[in-house]
């Protein structure tokens, strides 16, 4: 018996390093499409496009002004980052709970490599996220009322949380080898971040969490808002990366490239949270600033019909929407209040900063209108009743000292030309009413209307009568002469006049 001895060349190996590499990726890719297509992310991203387009259809009324909108697009990724976090920590334990951990040891990669590849698969969700970011922000920005500008530092929130969470995930699932850690960790955040526990805005503190919501009634300037967005964006940036480096030298990944990773993504980290939370407070120029914008502002002015409208340099484009709405109230006045030169100008208080509701008086000088900085909706009649206001008063101040027949007047020349007046007249009260005495709401001081004047109102909107328009016009000196009671008024409109004397203690 004889054997024969065969020699056999040896097979030539690529390097370990290169093989490793591709070996993480494929791990990285092949996790992430697990990840994607998990039950949580599925229903998160599903609920996340649901809103969007839910929201983005009538938001701001269809003039959105887009340093509010860049903010409005980081709320909703926080639960899409949850729902990665849970999917990640999930995916790192999966060898633990099936129990197959031994079986990697035959593998070329080492347990830190695995931990690299799952970091890298959250990537493609924070991309997803992020193409969702861009559709919503792109869509407010192609409506025809957009006006401002975003931030890409603000619109980098979301994706940045979904990475950052997804990062958090990869740590908790090494560091607890436990199903159960993930879940208990996703209802804190919830309770901290989503539901609203956490730090408030006004502290620095705040700005350690991932969002950071300060969107108040009315849109500031872009240059007022005095955000610390880029160096949040760096502070959320260098926390992603230091989870998943965190969690690569956890798992034994301990090379100079992941040391070095690390200390440059804390200094990141840290740095951008001191910066932050120093840019949470108003320096001393932003403060000036925030003056001057609110005493005695830089505005753009335009001639539109015999009338100038001044605006912020951003808001400007919107001048042309206030014009249609002072000429379509002048339409239908009578006298020289028909083709009046006004003087329409955008005011706002900016010395609290964003998220503050500060009343802003009425102006005192003859002819002189206020707007602000949010239009649509509700705004519109507010808007027209203070020009109605000014054009039967002389004067915001004046016009808010309305108390006889002459409110009736304004409230017809506000809204008698509007698609539904009825319901411009009840957007327009304090308590959405069409009945009883009520508080009438304006850019400025608000105005206010007795039972009786809501009733020949509510009668002159709901069944005009034939010529009422005419009437207005020809009997205009009457209409509004101070001291005109509401009987008179409904007398000379051809309507039935109220059951009770005018008062404005009604």
């Amino acid at each position: 018996m004889s054997a024969v001895l065969v020699e056999e060349s040896a097979p030539v190996r690529a390097p370990l390093h290169d093989r490793g590499a591709r070996a993480v990726l494929a791990l990285a890719r092949f996790e992430a499409r697990r990840l994607l297509l998990s039950v949580p992310v599925v229903i998160a991203f599903v609920a996340y496009v649901a809103w969007i387009v839910w929201r983005t259809r009538d938001s701001w009324d269809g003039h959105p002004v887009l340093q509010d909108a860049d903010r409005a697009t980081q709320s909703m990724p926080m639960l899409v980052g949850l729902a990665v976090l849970l999917g990640a920590a999930r995916a790192v334990v999966r060898s633990e709970r099936h129990g197959t951990e031994h079986h990697f040891s035959v593998l070329v990669l080492r347990p830190w490599r695995r931990m690299a590849g799952h970091a890298l698969s959250v990537v493609p969700a924070a991309l997803l996220t992020a193409g969702c970011v861009a559709g919503q922000f792109g869509w407010e920005a192609l409506k025809a009322g957009a006006v401002g500008h975003g931030s890409p530092a603000e619109l980098a929130v979301g994706p940045l949380t979904v990475l950052a969470f997804g990062a958090l995930g990869v740590l908790l699932g090494r560091l607890t080898m436990a199903a159960f850690a993930a879940p208990l960790l996703v209802v804190v955040l919830l309770f901290v971040f989503v539901l609203g526990t956490g730090p408030s805005g006004a502290s620095g503190l705040s700005w350690l969490a991932p969002v950071v919501a300060t969107t108040g009634p009315d849109p500031l300037p872009s240059d007022l808002l005095g955000r610390p967005a880029a160096w949040h964006a760096l502070y959320l940036a260098g926390a992603a990366l230091s989870l998943a480096l965190l969690a690569v030298a956890v798992a034994g990944g301990r090379t100079a490239a992941v040391r070095a990773g690390l200390v440059l993504s804390l200094a990141a980290t840290v740095t951008g949270g001191i910066l932050q939370a120093g840019g949470a407070t108003p320096s001393k120029e932003l403060t000036a600033a925030r003056e001057r914008a609110s005493v005695h502002p830089e505005l753009t002015c335009a001639e539109h019909g015999g009338s100038r409208y001044c605006a912020f340099p951003e808001w400007a484009p919107r001048t042309g929407t206030w014009a249609g709405v002072v000429d379509r109230v002048q339409a239908v006045a009578g006298g020289s209040a028909h083709d009046r030169p006004l003087v329409v100008r955008q005011r706002i208080d900016a010395r609290y900063g964003p998220g503050t509701d500060a009343a802003i008086p009425a102006l005192t000088g003859a002819g002189q209108v206020t707007v602000g900085t949010a239009w649509g909706g509700n705004r519109v009649p507010e808007f027209s009743s203070a020009v109605a206001a000014v054009l039967v008063a002389g004067s915001e101040a004046a016009g808010s000292e309305l108390c006889d027949g002459r409110m009736v007047t304004v409230m017809w020349l506000s809204l008698s030309w509007q698609d539904d007046p009825m319901g411009a007249l009840r957007r327009v009260r304090l308590d959405d009413s069409v009945t009883g005495s009520a508080i009438v709401l304006s850019p400025t001081d608000p105005l206010s209307m007795t039972e009786g004047q809501t009733d020949v109102v509510r009668r002159l909107l709901e069944n005009p009568p034939a010529g009422t328009g005419a009437r207005v016009k020809a009997h205009w000196a009457e209409l509004t002469a101070p001291g005109v009671t509401t009987a008179r008024v409904a007398e000379l409109l051809g309507v039935p006049g109220p059951k009770k004397a005018d008062s404005c203690e009604d």
